[in-house]
């Protein structure tokens, strides 16, 4: 038996960390075997303990020492207190040992010669049944794994004594130990009982463990690690890189150190796609922190070599192998049979897609035949994928003259449209236009899972989100930006509805969010509201982890849009960054006056109402919105369902992109021409019904409760819409489109031609207007594409420095200059000279001057008349286009790796795994039910079902009363799913 025993107790200062330690205290003065000596170190002023009652019949000293003292660096100031030839005894404030714990683990001791460390089995302080941690081990390369924690105490680990190391906390470290057997102050406040035990095999003992001495800790005290998630991350994979140092041969230690910034990385990209972006940044700050603690190294690789009998031979036995780690955090695949409900798209929602691809292409069936699509505000793409992502960076823009700074995002959507067709980037507009409706239909009943669990229901869904208006619309006038972002939009609501649930739809969502918001910027507003009130939600309902979910949803929006916004802002114009992206064209759409606002209240963005004008005449169209009044009447009285909340988010979502319309009509910051343009109406509108589709699927769901009358009522919306949207699918083949067939390239041949050998050559367009003025513009390259279209030109309200307007005028006019040379200097080795469809006298007039003028100049061969108009070629040396200079380079390569690391991170956060899809599947799919709200029974199938065998299973329920989710917060209110994600 040792002669004596002597306790350290480490303490925090604080009210209730005095009540603790006199706990504490009481627990040891009742031990049947007491310690000889007792010392506290307290963190931080120990007047408050030395204060307290009872102390002397058992405490010898009290040392204070910082409040940011670890508990290895206290026991470290307890040394010199130790007398020779003592046991010490690791306790804290947080530690009760029960009555014969102490007795148990000298006993232990005595019985096993070769143990220099007996550690007792930790439960909770309350709770003797629940184990907290009984054995620590680690895996081949340093993770250390706790070998029973969390557990309901039953004896099963009772006959358990052999393991690697344990939790620091009851320890009894044999007196004959060499002094190196202390907690490392290195490891930084973790791992420090499995140092222990690693380091007692190496001097050749063991560490033992009795289960049947019980300690009672808390799981926030001085030795137990950080109660931030941040901090205790940090902890751990500190001293697990120390450790890895210390333990490393001499040789391998120089590696190991090389490694700590590239495994920084390669760990970091693991995080993130195991969804766990809060341990990024600890992952950094303990490698380098790790990389700079050169002493500490030291220190423990020379405590270690003092002592060392035995071989790493004698640890590998005890380590935790791969297999056993991953069916020890495995819970067991399938555990998901119970899930609230079923996808059953192969059900319903699969053939309801097939048929929309059959009347697209029947409505569209002329473009089967079309090599490019043009008209509205379609123009072809680049040639290649290169030159497509090319164009998504900071740089020289390819309109204008020397135009350098930020691509506008929406050239990012393009350049990933554009790479799912790489031999012909301009055939997927093509592609995109063919299966509009039925990819409409599939985000639209995606969009329905988080809504309702009924087949019908959903394909209703999809079936309504395909026939809006606002989209029939854009496909009809030829709007890309607006027919994506109505494709996206259905996703968006899909993955942002469950952000809060899990880091995979929070990753998933944020780029969707940043895709629909570069196709419409002017939806920022709405979208940073319905945001703003969902962070509202999460921080009042104190759900820090959803809180930290949803704030994730705009960081990429926020990046990508970054270098358009400080260019706007340094303008002096921060209202273009609601401008629309893509060509600036004057089409069909709704005014700012009375009758355009009701039209937009009524749901449509054009003033011919999707067409009604031309299909029943003017008279008749002005009745076209009855056809949608009964999904708004739907819509509206999902705030009187069992699932209101829900129902007044959606109908939120309604008001918002209607009020975003009726602004948006009124707001001109796109120029074309010298003539503003109003922002497109019909992006607030795709919004808006989104929240009006979603509320009436909720009223049909849970309001009407008789199944004839849901499917009456489910026709009546259904036939209404699908015969509002009849005009908008005849009008292609019914010559009413805007859309065409269209040449891969907007320049005469001659032009595309010498592109291809000579990329760098511009051509510069001029075009008479009506109005006496004339229009210049610089195009790059083979075409004018998509890609190179910037909000910077379309928005700008003055001139650009290097604008080619003045050579323009001067070039048709009488005035006389090397008009030739001139040009070549800006690298301009073609004039092409337009005219506009409609053009009046004046402007033909000015055409046939422009002609002459042209005709007169030295300089210019003329190449005849095209197609496109009338082509001159510059016969003189051209010069070479100008660089963006060093400065603009640097500042290109910051911005690309800025936004692609965020992108990416994103990226990995939304790759799904094992365990994110096995929780998924695991919880209801729709958003915000009710509490009292049944599940749709799960559809029974004969392969299913089992044989009566005349015994009944009731699955064991808890006594406990289940709170329910407080008004306005039910989405939020769902419990997370972290430890899903980190199985």
């Amino acid at each position: 038996m040792p002669a004596r025993v002597h306790a350290i107790a480490v303490v925090r200062t604080g009210e209730s960390a005095s009540a603790q330690l006199l706990h504490t205290l009481d627990a040891i003065r009742d031990q049947t075997t007491r310690p000889t000596a007792v010392t506290v170190v307290v963190l931080g002023d120990g007047s408050a303990v030395r204060a307290a009652s009872g102390l002397g019949d058992i405490v010898e000293s009290v040392i204070e020492a910082r409040p940011t003292t670890t508990y290895a660096e206290a026991v470290a100031l307890a040394g010199p207190r130790i007398a020779e030839g003592a046991a010490v005894w690791l306790l804290a404030q947080d530690t009760a040992p029960r009555r014969n714990a102490l007795q148990l683990l000298i006993g232990a001791l005595e019985r096993s010669p070769s143990a220099a460390i007996a550690a007792p089995k930790l439960v909770r302080q309350d709770d003797d049944r629940e184990i907290q941690s009984l054995g620590v081990s680690m895996t081949r390369f340093g993770r250390s794994v706790e070998l029973t924690a969390g557990e309901l105490d039953q004896g099963q680990h009772d006959a358990t004594e052999d393991a690697l190391g344990a939790d620091v906390r009851g320890m009894l470290i044999r007196a004959e130990a060499p002094a190196v057997l202390r907690p490392d102050v290195a490891l930084r406040g973790a791992d420090e009982g499995l140092d222990l035990g690693v380091r007692a095999r190496l001097g050749g003992a063991r560490v033992v463990l009795v289960p049947k001495a019980r300690v009672g800790v808390r799981p926030h005290g001085p030795a137990a690690l950080p109660r931030s998630a941040v901090s205790r991350a940090w902890a751990t994979r500190r001293a697990q890189l120390h450790r890895r140092l210390a333990y490393a041969p001499a040789l391998a230690v120089p590696l190991h150190w090389m490694s700590l910034l590239p495994l920084a990385l390669w760990r970091s990209i693991l995080h993130l796609i195991g969804k766990r972006p809060g341990d990024v940044a600890p992952e950094w700050g303990a490698a380098l922190a790790a990389m700079v603690a050169f002493g500490g190294v030291f220190r423990s690789r020379s405590a270690i070599r003092s002592f060392r009998r035995g071989s790493w031979a004698s640890i590998a036995p005890l380590r935790v192998t791969h297999d056993q780690l991953r069916q020890r955090l495995d819970d067991g695949h399938g555990s998901e049979r119970g899930a609230v409900s079923e996808l059953r798209f192969f059900g319903g929602g699969a053939w309801v897609v097939l048929g929309a691809l059959l009347v697209s292409l029947v409505v569209f069936v002329p473009m089967l035949a079309w090599p490019a699509i043009g008209g509205g505000g379609l123009l072809p793409m680049r040639d290649t994928v290169a030159a497509l992502w090319s164009d998504t960076a900071w740089g020289l823009r390819d309109l204008g003259l020397g135009v350098v700074g930020p691509a506008d995002p929406f050239t990012a959507v393009l350049a990933l449209l554009g790479s799912l067709w790489p031999g012909s980037p301009s055939y997927a507009l093509v592609l995109l236009w063919l299966l509009a409706l039925p990819l409409a239909v599939l985000g639209g009943w995606f969009a329905a899972t988080r809504v309702t669990d009924r087949s019908g229901l959903r394909i209703l869904g999809g079936v309504l989100w395909a026939l809006a208006p606002t989209f029939l619309d854009a496909l009809v006038q030829g709007r890309p930006a607006a027919v994506l972002l109505h494709l996206l939009l259905p996703w968006v609501f899909h993955t942002a509805s469950v952000a809060h649930r899990s880091w995979g739809a929070s990753g998933a969502a944020s780029l969707l969010i940043a895709a629909a918001l570069a196709c419409a910027p002017s939806l920022a507003p709405a979208l940073v509201l319905l945001w703003a009130v969902a962070l509202i939600f999460a921080f009042s309902l104190r759900r820090l982890r959803a809180a930290a979910r949803l704030a994730w949803l705009l960081v990429p929006t926020v990046i990508m849009f970054a270098p358009l916004i400080i260019w706007q802002i340094r303008q002096g114009d921060p209202w273009a960054l609601l401008a629309d992206p893509a060509v600036v064209r004057v089409l069909d759409q709704v005014g700012a006056d009375s009758a355009g606002r009701a039209a937009i209240a009524g749901g449509f963005p054009t003033a011919d109402l999707a067409g009604w004008e031309w299909f029943i005449g003017a008279e008749m169209a002005v009745w076209a919105p009855l056809l949608l009044a009964p999904v708004a009447v739907l819509a509206l009285a999902s705030a009187l369902s069992p699932r209101w909340r829900a129902g007044y988010a959606l109908l939120l979502v309604a008001v918002l992109g209607t009020a975003t319309a009726m602004i948006s009509v009124g707001v001109v910051v796109s120029f074309v021409h010298g003539s503003g343009v109003a922002l497109w109406p019909g992006s607030g509108l795709s919004l808006a019904w989104l929240g009006v589709v979603g509320a009436a699927l909720i009223t049909l769901d849970t309001v009407v409760a008789l199944a004839p009358l849901r499917i009456g009522a489910a026709l009546v919306a259904g036939l209404g819409v699908a015969a509002c949207a009849l005009p908008a699918l005849l009008a292609v083949n019914t010559g009413h489109s805007e859309v065409r067939n269209a040449s891969p390239s907007t320049l005469p041949a001659l032009v595309a031609a010498q592109a291809t050998s000579e990329p760098d050559r511009a051509t510069l367009v001029i075009t008479p207007q009506n109005d006496g003025s004339l229009a210049a513009q610089v195009i790059w390259g083979a075409s004018a594409t998509l890609g190179a279209q910037t909000t910077m030109l379309s928005t700008a309200t003055q001139p650009p420095a290097g604008s080619v307007a003045q050579d323009a005028v001067d070039l048709v006019s009488a005035r006389d200059f090397d008009a030739a040379a001139a040009l070549a200097e800006e690298a301009i080795s073609f004039v092409l000279l337009e005219q506009e469809p409609g053009a009046n006298d004046i402007a033909h007039g000015m055409h046939d001057d422009a002609v002459e003028a042209i005709d007169e100049r030295t300089g210019f061969v003329k190449a005849g008349e095209t197609a496109h108009g009338v082509l001159w070629s510059i016969d003189v040396p051209i010069a070479e286009r100008t660089r963006a200079d060093a400065t603009q380079q640097s500042i290109a390569r910051v911005v690309g790796i800025a936004q692609i690391i965020v992108v990416f991170a994103a990226l990995l956060l939304a790759i799904p795994t094992r365990a994110s899809r096995r929780a998924a599947r695991a919880r209801s799919r729709v958003v915000g039910r009710a509490p009292d709200e049944p599940p749709l029974p799960p559809r029974r199938r004969w392969r299913e079902e089992e044989p009566y065998t005349g015994q009944v299973t009731v699955a064991p329920q808890s006594s406990a009363p289940q709170p329910s989710a407080p008004d306005g917060a039910a989405a939020l209110a769902e419990p997370d799913i972290d430890a899903e994600e980190r199985r």
